[in-house]
């Protein structure tokens, strides 16, 4: 997702228009550089007890660096990643390292996580700031100390002069801290080369192990006030057009500490049609919502199922017209017709559930003039205007409460759940703590749309291939929940990024068209969501299974196939910051993995070796990533074994090792559980799958063996939450067709599939 944080990560990068000062300690207004988005007045003083060199971070007078981070915790240990960039510059202790994860507020900005994006936004701006705080302090250890600052230097918090040393506690209670940097100076402000850093890259425990091991992280589930009441919904049958005609809570009744049900009027349409079930307890909500009987009036997509909106995006792609080009090289239709042979082939993907650990779960009352919402969230910045609208309320009377995330997965950034939350506190006059069963969420779910996409390829006489195109039509998350940051393909035409990044490839295919189709009816029958790796999760199934596709057709080897064409020429050559290297980064993994997969090597009957590879979510932020799978397939029940999946990636500086291993091996995983376990069908309206006893996501006993090596590397740092999810489906894909020679085009990969193309 890293295209619609670019406005934010640009204007991050550009820093307030205002000065920045560091002034007397004791009673100072620090320098900062915050994103644009900020309000200019709206840094508070700093307290006598603390010099903060920045918003993003203060230095009390024990020495303890407190980190304020933006960022939503949901497992990935984001808040250590960003103290440890700042703390390097600042030459800090690390065991003086502490992190705050803070309310929303106008100044912090943007608030989002996802898309892989914080490190690779974020590590500039945390940067910055940690080496202007460390210039800062020198200079006033310095006078301190009675030497000149260019013979000072910092270290582990302290400022050392020859034999002397004065530490960071003791210049925020002694130091006279007055330094100015204009907004161009903190624009240029260097950093540490590679080779100088004591932090970044070194193994160490992540600052939030203590309290998620002892049980006292609180997530959004945990957030309790008093006299709060606790509610369930009652969920409609369609997400869009549903009413309620009537509600019996005759039954509901006889509960004990049954309340209330209550109808929803919701004018931001978030919700419509819902009834919440209101109890004492919890366990009384849940079991009155089961008794309370409710008839509504449903909306069109009643009427709409899976196939419906396969064969809506099919004759969507049939129509020359219509769509977003982002590619549309000259010269592309007159090479087909001039091909001497041509490819083309169609991938499909079914419905998938986020299923996080956490169902969603919001608390939300009045208090002091303010409306308060307690929930775990992963784009505040994107709900509060629809909590505004909702509530018909200034934003400024709403505030939202960070908590920890137990899995979000793409599911938080749509905040929808906070609504009827903030609407039934709101007619109540009282706290109310809305908590969705798994049913409950799984039919809530703002899912990943299912998609279709016809990949096109044009071979010359002497085999070349000269020109490739790439449709792809699916439900656009973005067009529904945040039309406003969609940006503009060719023709000026807007287009969701997250439904199509990865057709554009690094390949150098000759002449190239890439369009994007909105598929209506997805869009108007359910709310797409954005969902771990979202578009490139099926653009590079199809982009990955057709070039192994086209390499049989041309009797190449698939990894040698890919290697050539990935040659760094033209658009694919790569820039600074983000992408030195261009495709000859992506070539260096893909040579690499199959080095260490033993590519080519014999294996026994009926086992195969696939390989594919990506550069994960954006092409302005690229995550240079290549899989080799073992597979053995069983030719009697259809059954298909992972024995092992081989994984190289080149994401440029690694700021945790271990956080970067462990999100690599989690998206492997994500990845591997959508290609053969997960999906399922949207079906008159609802999703077919309400629960884990028919939705059945990846099990321990189905784990293979993981081989995962990081590319040694200097250059920026890139997202890992969720590139290696995107090619593990078509590097199994692919080792299916080499285990027994059948080719798979559609997600999940079922036994009965695999049967079925071995019977043909």
């Amino acid at each position: 997702m890293a295209k619609l944080q670019h406005r934010a990560a640009d204007d991050a990068l550009s820093l307030s228009r205002r000065s920045f000062l560091i002034g007397v300690a004791g009673a100072s207004v620090a320098f900062s550089f915050a994103p644009l988005e900020a309000r200019a007045d709206s840094m508070p003083a700093s307290p006598p007890s603390a010099f903060e060199p920045s918003i993003w971070y203060s230095i009390d007078r024990d020495g303890i660096v407190t980190v304020n981070v933006v960022r939503a915790e949901m497992g990935q240990h984001i808040g250590t990643a960003l103290a440890r960039i700042l703390a390097d510059e600042l030459e800090a202790d690390w065991d003086k390292v502490r992190i705050t994860a803070v309310d929303t507020d106008p100044k912090w900005g943007v608030m989002m996580t996802g898309g892989s994006n914080s490190v690779f936004s974020d590590f500039p701006v945390f940067s910055r700031v940690g080496a202007a705080g460390r210039i800062a302090l020198v200079e006033a250890g310095a006078k301190l100390l009675g030497i000149a600052g260019q013979q000072c230097v910092a270290r582990n918090s302290l400022v050392v002069g020859g034999n002397s040393s004065v530490s960071y506690a003791e210049i925020v209670r002694r130091g006279n801290l007055s330094r100015a940097f204009s907004p161009d100076e903190l624009a240029k402000m260097p950093i540490k080369p590679a080779s100088e850093r004591r932090l970044i890259g070194h193994k160490f425990d992540a600052i939030d192990i203590p309290s998620k091991t002892n049980g006292t992280t609180r997530y959004g589930i945990d957030a309790t006030v008093d006299g709060m009441i606790y509610a369930r919904p009652k969920i409609p049958p369609t997400r869009y057009g549903s009413s309620v005609r009537w509600i019996d809570d005759s039954a509901a009744r006889s509960v004990k500490g049954y309340i209330k049900s209550l109808v929803l009027e919701d004018p931001s349409n978030t919700v419509p049609g819902w009834v919440m079930v209101l109890a004492s307890s919890y366990p009384a909500a849940i079991r009155a919502a089961d008794l309370v009987k409710v008839e509504w009036m449903v909306g069109d997509a009643a009427n709409v199922s899976e196939q419906d909106i396969l064969d809506h995006g099919s004759k969507q792609i049939a129509d020359p017209n219509g769509g977003a080009l982002l590619l549309d090289d000259p010269g592309l239709d007159a090479a087909v017709r001039g091909a001497k042979s041509t490819l083309e082939r169609t991938y499909t993907t079914n419905s998938v559930l986020h299923v996080q650990l956490e169902p969603v779960n919001a608390l939300a009352f009045e208090k002091d003039g303010l409306f308060e919402i307690h929930t775990g969230n992963q784009w505040q910045s994107l709900i509060l205007p629809v909590l505004a609208q909702a509530l018909r309320l200034p934003q400024e009377r709403i505030v939202m409460r960070t908590y920890s995330i137990g899995g979000g997965f793409g599911r938080r950034l749509n905040g929808d759940y906070a609504v009827p939350a903030a609407l039934a506190a709101q007619a109540l006059g009282k706290p109310v703590k809305l908590v969705l069963t798994r049913p409950d969420d799984m039919r809530f779910d703002s899912f990943r749309s299912p998609s279709i996409q016809t990949l096109r390829m044009a071979f010359d006489a002497g085999g070349k291939i000269a020109a490739m195109e790439h449709h792809a039509s699916a439900g656009w998350p973005t067009a529904v929940m945040a039309p406003t940051v969609m940006p503009k393909a060719l023709h000026d035409v807007p287009y969701d990024p997250f439904a199509i990044a990865g057709a554009d490839h690094w390949y150098n295919v000759g002449a190239q068209r890439v369009r994007a189709l909105s598929n209506g009816l997805a869009n108007r029958s359910f709310r797409p969501g954005w969902l771990r790796s979202v578009g490139p999760g099926w653009t590079n199934w199809a982009v990955e299974t057709f070039m192994d596709e086209a390499a049989l057709a041309v009797g190449a080897d698939p990894a040698a196939f890919r290697v050539d064409l990935l040659d760094g020429a033209g658009r694919n050559a790569g820039s600074a910051p983000n992408a030195v290297g261009g495709a000859k980064r992506q070539a260096a993994v893909v040579r690499r993995t199959a080095e260490k997969a033993g590519w080519g090597v014999a294996v026994p009957k009926d086992t195969g070796l696939g390989i594919a590879t990506t550069f994960g979510q954006e092409r302005g932020m690229p995550t240079w990533t290549a899989c080799v799978a073992r597979v053995q397939v069983n030719r009697y029940s259809g059954a298909v074994t992972v024995e092992r999946l081989t994984v190289v990636v080149d994401a440029g500086t690694l700021v945790h090792p271990d956080g970067a291993l462990a999100q690599v091996e989690g998206s492997i995983l994500w990845g591997l559980s959508m290609a053969l376990y997960e999906g399922t069908e949207f079906i008159a309206g609802q999703v077919k799958d309400t629960n884990l006893d028919s939705y059945t996501p990846l099990r321990i006993g189905d784990v293979p063996e993981l081989d995962v090596e990081f590319i040694d590397s200097a250059e920026a740092p890139v997202g890992l939450g969720e590139p290696a999810t995107t090619v593990i489906a078509p590097a199994i894909g692919n080792a299916i067709f080499a285990a027994v020679g059948v080719r798979l085009r559609h997600l999940p990969i079922r036994p009965s599939a695999v049967l079925k193309a071995l019977r043909q």
